[in-house]
């Protein structure tokens, strides 16, 4: 059988510990949120609707949990376990420390399969939908969907883009066309609006460069000839965070090609791609204070240090992000360091307790 009835209990009870660090960590959050959140009331966006729009970000709060949730909840469970002695019984009857890992694992994989669903095909769409929900409730029908705008390369063209609306309207166009590392072009446009088939510009204003002068025109509508597409401009203003692995892969690729640095979008799509050791890691953390040196202390205190320990193991990845993009390395050992030190940490304390 692929999980006798040891393995089982092990899994029952490791897995009912996360799924209340889980719930805990979530409500606590949902509250803080809530009180936060309920400054920005305005227009049709109540107090009911400042609930409604944390409901519909809980995918995505749920995976940003789950690291700290599977750490705790290992301690809890297997503390739970070594304090009325079961541990020491399944070790008695032949039980190897390997054996009982293993037994915490495979719950770890079902859960680790879970997270990438979410990651891939829910909390992307999720929070999508909730941003330009609770825009459009504050703003009214066409809010924008993308505050923060930003920088892209076609060619030797740049475009500075202001945001997008839900409704696949660009905010705020300006475009730069290079012929060489001469500058031919100069275009603002105040819109740029979708027709399902082409962009068209709207009160857009030409400036050309010319040798002797420069000639500037304005058009009420000016047709826009490029590959961008809604979807790609709203995958390229969206959060990179929040953004699914084949999304930020493809992002990644699209900025290699044209050129620029990749390292953020890179930097999530490892995050995202290696959770599975990630996750596995912090269970050898986690086991390594029940069985290793913290196996004598109380539960709280074994909880307290498996805190600090996922904090740590955090803001150690968040220093590392940064310094990816400053000496150049890549961003996958940015998530594979800590996750590195991690599983040798747990591996160095459960030797030494043989």
């Amino acid at each position: 059988m692929l999980a006798d009835r040891l393995d089982r209990y092990i899994a029952r009870n490791v897995v009912a510990a996360i799924v209340v660090v889980q719930v805990v960590l979530l409500g606590l959050d949902l509250v803080i949120t809530y009180i936060n959140d309920l400054g920005d009331v305005q227009g049709d966006y109540g107090t009911f609707q400042v609930l409604l729009y944390l409901l519909m970000r809980l995918p995505w709060r749920l995976y940003q949990y789950a690291p700290v949730a599977v750490l705790i909840g290992a301690l809890i469970g297997l503390g739970g376990m070594a304090s009325s002695n079961e541990l020491t019984v399944m070790r008695a009857a032949g039980r190897s420390l390997t054996r009982i890992l293993w037994g915490v694992m495979k719950p770890v994989l079902l859960i680790v399969l879970l997270l990438l669903s979410i990651a891939e095909f829910v909390s992307p769409r999720s929070e999508q939908f909730a941003t330009a929900w609770r825009l459009e409730k504050m703003q009214g029908e066409g809010a924008l969907l993308s505050q923060s705008g930003g920088w892209q390369r076609e060619g030797d063209t740049f475009y500075r883009f202001g945001a997008i609306r839900a409704d696949d309207t660009v905010i705020d166009l300006t475009r730069y066309a290079f012929e060489g590392e001469t500058l031919r072009s100069a275009t603002q446009a105040a819109r740029a609006v979708w027709d399902g088939e082409a962009w068209r510009l709207e009160e857009a204003a030409v400036t050309r460069f010319e040798d002797e002068r420069t000639r500037v025109a304005h058009h009420d509508a000016l047709a826009w000839e490029t590959r961008f597409t809604p979807e790609q401009l709203h995958r390229l203003l969206r959060d990179v965070e929040s953004q699914a692995p084949s999304e930020l892969w493809a992002y990644a690729r699209f900025q290699q090609a044209q050129g620029l640095q990749a390292t953020r979008p890179l930097l999530y799509f490892w995050q995202k791609l290696l959770l599975p050791l990630t996750l596995a890691s912090l269970v050898l953390v986690a086991a390594s204070f029940v069985f290793g040196p913290l196996r004598s202390v109380a539960a709280g205190t074994r909880v307290f240090y498996g805190v600090i320990t996922g904090l740590g193991f955090k803001y150690l990845q968040d220093l590392l992000a940064p310094a990816s993009m400053l000496f150049g390395f890549s961003p996958a050992w940015a998530v594979l360091g800590p996750t590195l030190l991690c599983a040798g940490l747990g591996l160095y304390l459960l030797r030494r307790s043989g």
